[in-house]
């Protein structure tokens, strides 16, 4: 099928524009995600087109969609195409970056069209209109907003193309009754002044992307070639990263290895405002796990872990020890995630129990620990975040009820507030005083789940110690778990403006 004429590429719109520019024509230019062409967008289009000659629309690229996972639910080029077929539309074209900044810079409109909730800047969590106000002031034009009432692609899609359970539906909907979207957001944006400290294991993550080729003609063992590969920022890396994204500055204390070190990678992982202390884990290297992952399936087919699991030494303990007791006095919160890999002796532990300011643990099992890392480590805590799986390690009961277990664990560990994330479940808290409050799971895809517990952690942790309301924690808890999973690893840490999107893209 032959392309819409009106369809361009954005160097050719450009051009056109200057061109009906000279020839004394108004320019009038939008720019949206219009996920789902509806009444709305229609009335904000014949509107913006009376103020000129020449309407032209530009679209956000799917990548840079930042309505959480699953969105934009129609393809970019199908985007375009519907909204070519409007005869009020002159000209349609792909953004090619993020925002429409840089558009606007190209295109020099001389009238940049808004619809009326872009009014009240201080709504805009992505605070991009007021980038996009001084970007047409510097070019000569002028920024309008249309008057018409407003409708939502976001509602209609959650309304009609969400594909939530029955269970879900529900959820929400009585979420969206107690809470409003500007009541959850304000949660997050006083997370914004928390001074978070993380402490536990660096991991550094790496994909390879390999094909197979068949079996080894000696040996029953599957041969692969590989392609490409991909490396991240794991662990309390990944973690402090997370945080970065929700609190203005971060400090993390971590080992890198006395050997296979990499810390030039782990620094340039690492975003700006993560204050990281790096001590050494003597004769050891950096903990690495490499994944092979299929590249037509992405399945993973196999790891390969490279650490020396060995207790952190004496002197190394007394340098981590050192550096933990000057972080608390800066910090408003600890967050611990032991990954069972050496680095959190008992010492060390005992230091985090009685010291740590507001202390939130992660014990986390893995193929690295075999079973041995348990929560029972910890004495106390004042928050604690596990999984399903390890929880049952813990109290031994497995494919049973998990509010008993998890009722047993508070007094076990000496903690009043608990998070169980149990995968497709959703989430269980459990509050001494208040009982338990289920969330259910509000991912729509899974890409993998590496990573996705430690999100979990660093959102929740944030929020329950701002004495958020539970069905709040679980609610941004799930939704920072749901775009871990939807990305490879920890290819994208979390964000407040992204999450913030995805908050009001589900509740609208």
């Amino acid at each position: 099928m032959p392309q819409n004429p009106k369809i361009k590429e954005l160097d050719d719109l450009a051009a056109l524009v200057q061109k009906l520019k000279a020839e004394g024509k108004k320019v009038v230019h939008c720019h949206g995600v219009f996920d789902l062409l509806h009444i709305g967008h229609i009335r904000y289009f014949e509107q913006a087109r009376k103020m000129g000659d020449v309407l032209a629309v530009t679209i956000t690229r799917d990548e840079h969609v930042n309505k959480g996972p699953g969105r934009p639910v129609f393809a970019q080029d199908l985007r375009a195409e519907a909204i070519a077929a409007l005869s009020v539309v002159d000209y349609v074209a792909v953004n090619r970056w993020p925002t429409a900044v840089e558009t606007i810079k190209l295109l020099r409109p001389d009238f940049y069209v808004k619809g009326p909730d872009y009014k009240e800047v201080s709504k805009d969590v992505t605070g991009g209109i007021v980038a996009e106000r001084e970007a047409v002031k510097s070019v000569g034009g002028e920024i309008r907003f249309t008057e018409d009432v407003t409708f939502s692609s976001s509602s209609l899609l959650n309304r009609f193309f969400a594909g939530w359970s029955p269970e879900v539906e529900k959820f929400i909907a009585g979420f969206c009754q107690r809470h409003s979207p500007d009541e959850v957001l304000e949660w997050l944006e006083r997370a914004a002044a928390l001074r978070p400290l993380v402490v536990g294991e660096a991991i550094i993550d790496e994909y390879v992307f390999c094909q197979a080729i068949g079996k080894s003609s000696k040996d029953p063992v599957l041969a692969v070639l590989q392609g490409h590969v991909e490396t991240y920022a794991g662990g309390t890396l990944a973690i402090a990263n997370h945080l970065s994204g929700l609190c203005e500055e971060v400090q993390l204390v971590t080992q890198l290895g006395g050997a296979e070190r990499r810390e030039d990678f782990v620094r340039s992982a690492l975003r700006p405002n993560v204050r990281p202390v790096f001590l050494t884990k003597s004769s050891s290297p950096t903990i690495h796990k490499r994944r092979l992952v299929d590249q037509y399936t992405g399945n993973k087919l196999f790891e390969i872990y490279v650490m020396d699991d060995r207790q952190t030494g004496s002197d190394d303990m007394a340098l981590l020890s050192e550096a933990l007791q000057k972080a608390f006095k800066e910090a408003d919160l600890t967050m611990v995630a032991d990954y069972g890999h050496g680095m959190l002796s008992p010492q060390l532990i005992e230091l985090l129990c009685e010291s740590a300011p507001f202390l939130c643990v992660n014990v986390q099992t893995n193929a690295g620990n075999r079973g041995f890392n348990s929560i029972s480590k910890y004495r106390r805590a004042d928050y604690v975040c596990l999984n399903a799986g390890e929880v049952e390690m813990e109290t031994r009961r497995r494919n049973e009820n998990i509010k008993p277990s998890v009722e047993e664990m508070s007094k076990r560990v000496k903690c009043a507030r608990f998070t169980v994330t149990r995968g497709k479940q959703g989430i269980c808290h459990y509050d001494t005083d208040q009982g338990t409050t289920e969330i259910p799971a509000l991912a729509s895809r899974v890409a993998d789940r590496v990573g996705a517990g430690d999100a979990v952690l660093a959102v929740t942790s944030l929020l329950v110690k701002l004495g958020a309301p539970w069905d709040i924690v679980g609610f941004l808890g799930n939704l920072a778990g749901a775009q871990l999973v939807a990305e490879l690893g920890n290819r994208k840490p979390l964000d407040r403006v992204a999450l913030s999107k995805h908050v009001t893209a589900i509740m609208k």
